[in-house]
């Protein structure tokens, strides 16, 4: 929570006055404030203008009501909402109680609304932050929503103030991932407003951000946690609907409704703290925001979302028509994607978007290294291979240069932490939660298939950066004050911001990422039954397997060797398993499939496995029976790998991941079948964490998916 939170009832944003007042107490008598405050309590008119004008919450309720419509949300849906006490929130708990009690009938629940939950993140910065979150999650509780408090953690301690909030949104995003994911429910309702996004476009514009990021937040987004969690033996790496149904209200709106709802809310006094970049702005723009002020800045944010939905929609039928994405690559057909008849725009978003997901990395693609990809993607036919954005482009084999093949670069820097855990079989709820989460999808798809936009509805397609408002105005979107208004704030706030040395930006960057560049990526020690999340992409499980039954053998049965099917038992603890073995994972490397090679031409005659021994350091008397049996059992593994392994371009094998013991020897590579012994289970699923085709696009163009194959592989 926030330092010292402030209980009020009116709106900061009309006061005149602020007054020094003891600790507040909350209109329940049974909250208890045990903890010091520093708090400012506003008075001004609207409080009493209330009382003499009853607000009228029915236009309010209809507007939200829309609004999750155009979510594809319905009152039976499961839905969390991000809560920290402060009147966008109080107000969001207002709007959403009253629209899921009005859709169903309460239920069994009690005094609880059905299927709402009110997640508050204690940041743990402060030791008062705890009882604070507790105080706000008693007063939501009492509002009839169900509240949980998630508590976060700072390993690597306190970060910078210079970047608090930034951390902080990070580490409050995390906490909100995980808990919904405890209590199965995959969309999140956040509070951003119209002034919220107005705040942001100053910002965006002070750093020089091109048209898409002076669109600001979408209506709709997908998050995915830096972390995978394994709940009950599920996996949750899927991602979390992220909707924000207050983007067409204003900050005022937010009072009023709290007062409508008749709810107090709280104050964040370091909200005025001139320390951060958003508060400043936030001041700024309450000094000059008229009413002709606000709806022209508001006109020319919507008018770079329209041209951002339009860039959307180029992207996809790009997507769609162009490339094929499968496990871990992805391959482009120039041809299709005729690139010289592609505004750079939309082009760059497209490499960014293609780039982004197969390197599972967080941070779009910019700047030289987006030149640098538009001149490599326009040179026909391709010719030459680049490293870009953690990504290996190269001429697809056999395409002539026809084609373009985009797959992970292992030698670029990868995310340092791949935390094992225990996991087992996905289940029903799993399941669940991603039928709802695919129909919600498709309703709000089915609001925005009417909003197709022509290019001559958008206004910045070929404007840059620095030329937005300047074009704004000429179209007649800005008057001449509130241009000359716009580029005042933004001029304040770039001085600020390059007051920043680049020896701090480069550090932030180093420390916030996590990064190592190595040549062989390992993971922790896997033990049997446990699970790996291998590169931000692969599930990775395995186990012994006591009793193998025949259908183990099923494919390498097929040859002229009796590998005495019957009652075979895992005895071969011994072999290149062994026993109580650890395995490693690690990303695929050129001696793998050289290794695969000599192993497979190996004698298979009885008696005849000198050769399979010197490749795995065998002794004679250390080999009985049941052994050579596994020997020839994965020398036939072998060879039905290298047939699965020619389908996938050499470029693209260094993503596959690969177990090994723990001397490094090879043990499997389940994405094309190998394995050393029956008696292992291994799967290895593609499970990308960061699917980032799909989770930035705005309403007008929320869902599309490439030609994806997923896949999952067990041997």
């Amino acid at each position: 929570m926030a330092r010292g939170i402030t209980r009020a009832t009116t709106s900061t944003f009309l006061a005149a006055s602020f007054l020094k007042i003891t600790p507040p107490i909350w209109k329940n008598p049974s909250v208890s404030l045990s903890v010091p405050w520093t708090q400012f309590i506003c008075k001004c008119s609207l409080a009493h203008h209330h009382h003499q004008h009853p607000i009228d919450m029915s236009k309010y309720k209809e507007a939200f009501s829309m609004q999750m419509a155009m979510a594809g949300l319905k009152p039976h849906h499961r839905i969390a909402l991000g809560v920290s006490g402060g009147p966008d929130s109080i107000a969001l708990c207002v709007l959403t109680a009253g629209w899921k009690t009005n859709g169903i009938s309460a239920g069994e629940s009690g005094d609880f609304v059905d299927g709402l939950l009110a997640i508050v993140v204690n940041h743990g910065l402060r030791s008062e932050s705890k009882d604070e979150a507790n105080i706000v999650c008693n007063r939501v509780s009492q509002m009839g929503i169900r509240c949980e408090v998630a508590h976060c953690d700072w390993p690597d301690g306190r970060p910078k103030q210079g970047h608090l909030q930034e951390a902080a949104r990070e580490m409050r995003y995390q906490a909100f991932q995980k808990v919904c994911a405890q209590h199965q429910i995959g969309v999140l309702l956040i509070a951003h407003h119209a002034d919220d996004q107005a705040e942001l476009f100053i910002l965006r514009l002070s750093r020089n951000s091109g048209v898409i990021g002076l669109a600001g937040m979408p209506f709709i987004s997908q998050v995915f946690s830096t972390h995978t969690y394994s709940l009950g033996g599920v996996s949750n790496n899927h991602g979390l609907l992220l909707v924000r149904p207050l983007m067409n209200f204003s900050k005022q709106d937010m009072y009023k409704i709290c007062l409508g709802g008749n709810q107090d809310w709280v104050e964040d006094p370091t909200n005025r703290s001139l320390l951060f970049a958003r508060n400043r702005i936030r001041m700024s723009l309450r000094d000059v925001s008229s009413s002709i002020f606000k709806s022209e800045l508001q006109a020319v944010i919507l008018a770079c979302r329209r041209t951002r939905s339009f860039i959307n929609q180029v992207c996809c039928k790009l997507i769609n028509q162009a490339m094929v994405v499968k496990d871990g690559y992805a391959i482009i057909d120039l041809e299709i994607l005729s690139p010289s008849k592609v505004e750079d725009i939309c082009l760059s978003k497209f490499l960014s978007l293609v780039l982004q997901f197969i390197s599972q990395r967080y941070r779009p693609v910019r700047g030289s290294t987006s030149k640098l990809l538009l001149d490599y993607i326009r040179t026909f036919p391709c010719k030459n291979s680049l490293t870009a954005a953690g990504c290996y482009l190269c001429p697809a084999p056999g395409s002539k240069g026809t084609k373009t093949l985009v797959c992970c670069s292992v030698d670029c820097p990868l995310p340092s932490k791949m935390e094992p855990f225990h996991a087992c079989a996905f289940g029903e709820q799993e399941h669940h939660i991603r039928s709802e989460l695919e129909q919600i999808i498709a309703d709000a798809k089915s609001y925005s298939d009417h909003l197709v936009l022509d290019e001559s509805d958008v206004h910045f397609l070929n404007v840059t950066s620095e030329s937005v408002l300047t074009e704004a105005k000429r179209l007649g979107i800005l008057s001449e004050s509130t241009y000359r208004s716009i580029l005042l704030l933004q001029r304040e706030e770039t001085k600020r911001f390059k007051s920043k040395t680049e020896t701090e930006l480069s550090s932030d960057l180093e420390s916030k990422h996590g990064f190592q560049s190595v040549n062989i990526l390992r993971s922790e020690p896997l033990q049997p039954g446990h699970a790996c999340y291998f590169m931000s992409r692969f599930f990775i499980t395995w186990k012994l397997n006591e009793e193998i039954s025949s259908s183990a053998f099923s494919e390498e049965a097929n040859c002229d060797l009796n590998l005495g099917l019957e009652n075979w038992q895992c005895h071969c603890r011994s072999c290149v398993v062994g026993h109580d073995m650890v395995a490693e994972v690690r990303h695929m490397i050129e001696s793998d499939w050289l290794y695969l090679a000599k192993f497979s031409k190996c004698l298979s005659n009885s008696g005849k496995f000198q050769q399979q021994r010197d490749l795995l350091d065998y002794r004679a008397d250390q080999i009985p029976e049941k052994i050579n049996r596994c020997l020839d059992y994965a020398r036939l593994s072998a060879q039905s790998a290298l047939l699965s392994l020619k389908s996938i371009p050499a470029a693209a094998r260094g993503g596959i991941p690969v177990l090994v013991n723990h001397k490094g020897l090879l043990i499997s590579i389940p994405s094309i079948g190998f394995k050393h012994c029956p008696c292992l289970v291994v799967s290895a699923e593609f499970k990308p964490r960061f699917q980032t085709l799909s989770d930035q696009l705005d309403r007008s163009l929320f869902n599309f998916q490439p030609p994806f194959h997923r896949r999952s592989r067990k041997v």
